[in-house]
Parts: C-alpha cells; sequence; structure tokens
C-alpha cells in the first residue's frame, strides 16, 4: 500500500487520567506509535494528557500549527463521565470524515459489540488528519488496519496532489475514500473507547 509523503510526522495522543498520573502503563500510545511507524511517519513518544478538554484541544491544536500530517488520540472516546476527547476534538475539526470514524467502529463490533459505542471523530483541520481512536490495544490495531490503506490517499487530498488522487483508482472525489474501509472484518478486541483513559 502506498505510505505517507516522506518526512511526515505523526502524532499520538494518548487520554488518559491514571496514565497522566503514572498509576496506569500507557499501551495503547506506544502500540499506536509502533503503527504508524510502520504505515512509515517520523513519529515521537506518545504524548499523554489527562482527560480534561482544554488540554486534549490544547495538544491537536498545537500539532496542526506545527505542521504535523496525522493526529491520532487513543483513549477517552467512551460514555464514562471522564470521556470528553470527541467533545475537544469536535471545535478543532473543519471537516468531519463520518466514513472513516464509522469503519472503525464497523472493525470490531461482530467481535466485540460494544465497539459501537465508541464514539471517536474523524476529520480534518488545515492540512491535518485527526482520529480519535479508543483507549485500547485492540482498537488501536483496528484503527490501524483501518487507517492503513486509506490514510497516505487523504493526505495527499489535503495537500491538493490530485495526481495522487488519481493514481490511486478510487473515486475519492465523490467521498468514497473513506467509506470503503475494508479492514472493517479485523476484529476489534478493546474496550467501548476508554480502556486507558478515565
Amino acid at each position: 500500500m502506498p505510505g505517507p509523503p516522506p518526512g511526515a510526522r505523526a502524532l499520538v495522543v494518548t487520554v488518559s487520567d491514571r496514565a497522566h498520573r503514572g498509576i496506569y502503563a500507557d499501551r495503547s500510545g506506544p502500540l499506536l506509535v509502533e503503527g504508524l511507524a510502520g504505515l512509515g511517519f517520523d513519529v515521537p513518544a506518545p504524548v499523554v494528557v489527562p482527560d480534561e478538554q482544554d488540554e486534549i484541544t490544547a495538544v491537536i491544536r498545537a500539532a496542526v500549527d506545527a505542521g504535523t500530517a496525522l493526529v491520532v488520540t487513543t483513549g477517552g472516546t467512551g460514555l464514562g463521565p471522564r470521556d470528553v476527547t470527541p467533545e475537544a476534538t469536535r471545535g478543532l475539526l473543519e471537516r468531519e470524515l463520518p466514513g472513516l470514524a464509522e469503519a472503525m467502529r464497523a472493525a470490531g463490533r461482530d467481535k466485540v459489540p460494544t465497539a459501537v459505542l465508541s464514539r471517536g471523530l474523524a476529520g480534518t483541520r488545515a492540512t491535518t488528519l485527526i482520529v480519535n481512536l479508543p483507549g485500547s490495544t485492540g482498537g488501536v490495531r483496528d484503527g490501524l488496519a483501518v487507517l492503513g490503506p486509506v490514510v497516505a490517499h487523504a493526505l495527499a487530498q489535503l495537500r491538493g496532489d490530485t495526481d495522487h488522487a488519481a493514481s490511486t483508482g478510487h473515486a475519492a472525489s465523490t467521498g468514497h475514500a473513506a467509506s470503503t474501509g475494508h479492514a472493517a472484518s479485523t476484529g476489534h478486541a478493546g474496550d467501548s473507547g476508554g480502556g486507558s483513559g478515565g
């Protein structure tokens, strides 16, 4: 599958009160860093923040302002009282990608029915793709399986690279790029969205 442009940067944001306080080991963040590096991104260690809407928003906004190509959060997407990652993300998004978010939920619903309770969003701000994943290793694996085949195409479109879009043979301009996520059967071994968060 095509990779991101050379030197493309990604940032992983782990949203978890417990991981932030050091009483819970962040497992999903490092797994996500490894997976994104495997897709060809330049990825530093995860940034760990508590389940505080303002702090989550500030980290994502700073990454966008720095020209980061991809920001992926893990944690805080469920129904717990401290799960606020979607709320922190929504106000930043200029355009939502509901097909991508739904593909990620669909990836695990047959094996783990509670996967559909994840409220994670996907969308863009400027030329940055922003994705919320559940705070579980299973949710991260499923998210990576869905992202892998489409992320390079999405970033090319954000850069206005129509030649790249045409060369992939997809009708992305009609809105099908994200909604075709073929990794929907990979199985979701995670929780409802807040495994390491809250």
